[in-house]
């Protein structure tokens, strides 16, 4: 009894303070994530009712990835032009139209040009919504912010997939028009219900102009190159191993769903207590390398175990909390790093490194499992997630001596 109501009391203390905006926000997000079903299958859908080549299905996820980074320079600047409010809301509504056109694409060369579009409009959503939790929450409370944003996006994760499988086993037509009409409907609410914020005031545009530049700080440099190989890693989860899945362990697209759920519950269970017990206890970049470590051992999981279904359900548990380690302490060391008034310039390019993740992480998992097969990608892939995870230990060693040399308010953890 008394740990049951520690543990109530634990969840209630890692939920408690965050300013009703923030609620919201999430609200809608995990609307919108909710109805995530098209990405997930993509490569499923191109290469089993589509009949494209798995190399064909790398490239469009590819444009996929080239429009991100299209849509993170697009919205961030737009966010200094017209405000994060209207860029979001745009970006939504306009997103889930393009997804309804998707789903009429038949040809390669349709499906790669409105994936393309699609992406940019999409993808303008994230630098904005970075700016917009920072601008509905407190200081004190803002990684928690973040966390519960995140925890929003993955429970629509947990659903969307599972969901997805179900509609895809009747018709894949079904997944385009729920993805586009859950992304028309969080932009409605999303107009509703949140207060309005202004553009930018010229002053602060300009005092951006003159100082802080994100080039200029060279430890977040490097932590975006560690980031973007840590992300190159953990994305083929999404890409790749729902293909692993399909073709070597001849799950249906209903169980590939249900599996990859997996990921969305443990992160809405887990997260935020996770991150309210263990923030500040260590650096940031120590809890980044650990995940990066569990992320290594889910795909050596895959190379070395045979392929039951049961290792499946093993490998989503290993690398969902590898990414729980990972992603919310990436979020606070960047926000750690950046200041009111450049914190649009720290998220945009935080945002384009996980988009040139999602341009190589298909790409090369397509063109190294087409040629020498999945087992050696996951060897690959696992190495891959050793060097970002001794990465962020350097750069953890660098900051170390930077801070023992210099004053401690000169430098953010």
């Amino acid at each position: 009894m008394n740990l049951a109501k520690q543990t109530i009391r634990l969840y209630q203390n890692a939920y408690t303070g965050l300013s009703p905006a923030t609620w919201w926000l999430s609200l809608v997000l995990l609307i919108n994530r909710s109805g995530t079903m098209v990405i997930p299958f993509m490569t499923v859908y191109l290469t089993q009712h589509l009949h494209f080549s798995i190399a064909q299905a790398g490239l469009v996820m590819a444009c996929f990835g080239c429009g991100a980074i299209v849509g993170a320079l697009l919205g961030g600047w737009l966010s200094d032009k017209i405000g994060f409010y209207q860029v979001q809301f745009w970006s939504l509504f306009s997103n889930g139209l393009l997804f309804l056109l998707l789903g009429q694409m038949r040809t390669f060369e349709q499906i790669c040009i409105c994936v393309f579009v699609m992406s940019s409009v999409g993808d303008a959503f994230r630098p904005a919504n970075s700016i917009a939790v920072a601008a509905y929450s407190a200081p004190e409370n803002r990684t928690r912010s973040y966390a519960l944003n995140r925890l929003a996006v993955n429970l629509g994760w947990s659903v969307g997939p599972a969901v997805g499988g179900i509609l895809a086993s009747f018709s894949y037509q079904l997944l385009f028009w729920v993805d586009g009409f859950t992304c028309m409907a969080a932009a409605v609410l999303m107009r509703i219900f949140l207060p309005p914020v202004p553009a930018p005031a010229k002053a602060e545009k300009a005092k951006v102009m003159k100082e802080d530049k994100v080039w200029k700080d060279a430890i977040y440099l490097w932590f975006l190159l560690f980031a973007t190989v840590n992300a190159i890693c953990l994305f083929q989860f999404s890409s790749i191993v729902p293909l692993y899945f399909k073709d070597v362990m001849h799950m249906e697209e209903w169980q590939i769903g249900l599996n990859m759920s997996i990921n969305g519950i443990l992160i809405a269970l887990v997260e935020m207590i996770m991150v309210y017990r263990l923030e500040g206890t260590r650096p940031n970049l120590v809890f980044i390398a650990r995940g990066a470590v569990m992320v290594c051992i889910s795909y050596l999981l895959l190379s070395i175990l045979p392929p039951f279904w049961a290792v499946a359900g093993l490998f989503m548990v290993v690398i969902t909390f590898g990414e729980m380690f990972c992603l919310p302490f990436m979020n606070s060391f960047w926000i750690a790093r950046s200041k009111d008034h450049n914190r649009g310039q720290y998220a945009a390019l935080y945002t384009i490194s996980y988009s040139l993740a999602n341009i190589v992480s298909p790409t090369t998992g397509a063109f190294v499992v087409q040629h020498l097969g999945f087992k050696p990608w996951w060897v690959l892939t696992a190495l891959g997630c050793v060097l970002s995870g001794a990465g962020f230990w350097w750069l953890q060693k660098k900051l170390a001596t930077h801070k023992a040399a210099a004053p401690a308010s000169s430098l953010a953890q």
